[in-house]
Parts: C-alpha cells; structure tokens; sequence
C-alpha cells in the first residue's frame, strides 16, 4: 500500500494531474512555496541534480536497484518538480511489484493522462544520456571559434541536437570547457526565421544585457541574458523576431522538454545563476547551432590564418591611405546602420584623413566564424593609429565571395 500511494504521488508530478490522496495533505499554496525553495535547498553546485540523476541511472545499469531507489526518492525529495526525477522514482517504485520494460512504464489506466507529456521526459531523457555518453573530445573546442580575444574572458555554444550548452573560460592558452548543461529550445526547433515562430536561431551571437531577475516574471526564473537577434546577417536575409534570451524556469518546474520554449534557451535555475555569475555582457560570444563540430585548438588556428591574412591586408590597406584598394574590401551591397557603400566612403576617407598615414594597430582581435548556405566571419577589434592612446572598438561581418573575403556590415561598438 505504502508503495502504491509513494508511486501517485509521484506519477503526480511527472504528468500533472490532481492527485486527491496527495491534494489533501499539500495545499496549492504550500506547493508552490515548495518549488520557490526547493532550489536553494539543493545548491551545492550548478548541474548537481543532473549528476544525481546520472547517479540513479548508473545503479540501476549495475542492478543496484535499492541504493537507486533511495538516491531517487532523496533527489525527489530535495527536487519534487524535478519531473524527470519523478519519472524514474516512479519506474523503480514499479519495478518493486511488477516488471519495467521502458522508461515511464506506468500503468495503462494512467497512459491516456500522460500524453504528451511522458513522451518529452523520455525525449528529456534520452538527450541527456546521450550528451553524456558523447562527451566532447579532450582539449577540442566548437569549430566557429577561430580567434578569441582576452578580453572575452568566457565563450558559451549550444548544441541543439544534444540539448547541451557549453561554458568556457578563455584562458591565457585558449579555450577551456569548464561545464556543461542541459538546455530547452524552440517548440518548432531551431533555424528561427519570422517572429512567432517558435524557433530558436542559429547563428553567431552576444550576450547584450543582463535582466534583474526581480524586473521579470517568476516564468524566466533566476533571469535573463538576452542575445542581439537578428544580428547582421539574420538582418540582411531578412529574418525577423526579437527577445531571444538565455533564461530559467518557473518555480514548479526544474527544467522543461528539450522543445519547449517560444525560441529561447532555457536552463534549470541553478545552472543559469552560474553563467551569470560568471559572463560578462557585451564580450561574451553565444554560438547557437544544430550539432557542434569539435576540432583541435591549433586545426582552428590554421584554419583562421588564411582569413587574417585578408584581415590584416584591409589593415595595411588603411595604413597606407589608400582609399580605391580599401574599397575593394568591401561588398557593392554594404551596408552600416542605414549607409551603403557609397554613403560608408565618406566616412573611410575621413578615418583615412585623421590616420595621416600612422600605421594602424588592430588589438584584441576575435573573428568567430559561421558556416551555412554562406561563408561568414563575425570579427571584433580595437582599432588605433600609432602614437594614439585611444581608438575604436569595431565589428565586421565578412562574407565569403568566390575565393575571396569581403566586408558587408561595419560598425562601432
């Protein structure tokens, strides 16, 4: 019996339905300031519960069924709305009297209620594991970072297909995956087009504010750090949409279904509290693609050196004064904040103008390369004429033609 009731309540939580044994001993209120608590009750460390989770699993793989089932029924405990936790706390409280043959075995005069929402913990489920199990190679990092400057202290990418965001810290000998989270995006996937529909976009991104948690309803959870879609060139194909941001949970739900936002990227709380504490707004690079390519740090660099050979070769170009051989870095479909080509010169030859000729330095260089129907780099400079203390901070987009790189978007920051 003890058993039985230990099993609705937890088939409660997983699919969401009014449960009267368990109703009748936890008002709605009391639920509810249950899950506003229940995250800071277990704030070990950011990714914690995922690790206990992954704890569970591995016992269950050894046969250790009873140490799982404590492991489980503690983690439900300290996280009831944990509902993936519930789901296999469920399986092993069932496996006590019957046997289990899937995740989510429940029983059939409950199936119809779960619906849909059984199948996206599998789903949850499965990404998980499979994140785990496919672990990035030692010492690799995601193909689109080719150059990072210093002053990019951290660097964040996101793989749709494994629900998975990575952290790095930029250290003085490059790029260190430092942690790694489950994630949620679109209902409609990924590759966001227009607003509304439900897609998270691809692309190359920063990180452009950080929204105060108290500002925002208890929907984002511990926050909000939105990212700058549409960025250039989402702008110059056409895209649409706004308010993508990287948030948190509500409060009666630790995490949601792989699919499950309007097209941001949403985390469990107590791992979005420690990319906040950790990124800087404005430096911070996001790559957001469907499946991450992991590469060697010095494959990257080579294949980044072609590029900033053109990159410093625009540099000389400018240094010498040279305004046609500067031109021709630049695509006849330019555009900066509403100037075309022909609007931009005017403002090179007054750059050219104030240089007088003094070699031009480009400092703290970071160009992040993103690869789809097109051939684009996102590059991120300081730009200062010798003897002068203080300059611009610019970025470019560069976009591939034939065999040669060329400027469609500059701007200051």
């Amino acid at each position: 019996m003890r058993v039985l009731r230990m099993l609705q309540v937890a088939l409660a939580f997983v699919i969401a339905i009014p449960m009267a044994s368990f109703a009748a001993n936890t008002s709605g209120n009391k639920r509810q300031e249950t899950a506003r608590q229940e995250v800071a009750h277990v704030q070990e460390a950011d990714g914690i519960a995922e690790a206990r989770l992954i704890e569970v699993y591995t016992l269950i793989g050894r046969g250790h069924s009873r140490e799982a089932l404590s492991k489980a029924e503690q983690l439900v405990t300290d996280l009831p709305s944990f509902q993936l936790a519930q789901l296999v706390y469920g399986d092993l409280l069932a496996s006590r009297t019957r046997p289990v043959k899937a995740i989510g075995d429940i029983p059939d005069a409950l199936s119809p209620a779960a619906g849909q929402s059984l199948s996206e913990l599998r789903e949850e489920s499965l990404r998980r594991i499979k994140a785990l199990k496919e672990r990035p190679p030692s010492g690799s990092i995601p193909s689109q970072f080719l150059a990072l400057s210093q002053r990019s202290k951290h660097a964040i990418a996101v793989d749709a297909s494994k629900s998975r965001l990575y952290l790095f810290e930029n250290t003085a000998t490059g790029l260190n995956l430092v942690a790694d989270y489950y994630i949620s995006v679109g209902k409609a996937g990924t590759a966001k087009s227009i607003e509304g529909d439900q897609r998270t976009p691809l692309g190359v991104y920063y990180i452009t504010s950080n929204l105060d948690r108290k500002s925002l309803k208890d929907f984002y959870g511990s926050g909000a750090l939105p990212i700058n879609y549409p960025n250039v060139l989402d702008t110059k194909r056409g895209k649409t949409g706004s308010g993508i941001w990287l948030h948190g949970t509500p409060p009666n739900q630790f995490s949601r279904p792989p699919l499950a936002s309007d097209g941001c990227v949403v985390l469990a709380n107590p791992d979005l509290e420690r990319i906040i504490r950790t990124v800087e707004v404005r430096t911070t690079p996001v790559v957001i693609t469907t499946q991450l390519n992991w590469v060697p740090p010095h494959n990257a660099r080579a294949d980044g050196k072609p590029f900033e050979d053109v990159l410093y070769a625009w540099r000389n170009a400018k240094t010498a004064g040279d305004l046609e051989q500067l031109l021709a870095f630049y695509t006849t479909d330019f555009s900066s904040n509403g100037k075309n080509l022909a609007q931009w010169t005017p403002v090179l030859k007054s750059e050219l103008a104030t240089a007088r000729g003094r070699t031009i330095q480009l400092k703290d260089i970071s160009y992040l390369r993103w690869t789809d129907t097109s051939d684009t780099m996102v590059v991120t400079f300081g730009e200062v004429a010798e003897g002068v203390r203080y300059g611009l901070t610019k970025r470019q987009y560069w976009m591939r033609e034939g065999n040669k790189w060329k400027i469609f978007f500059e701007g200051t920051l």
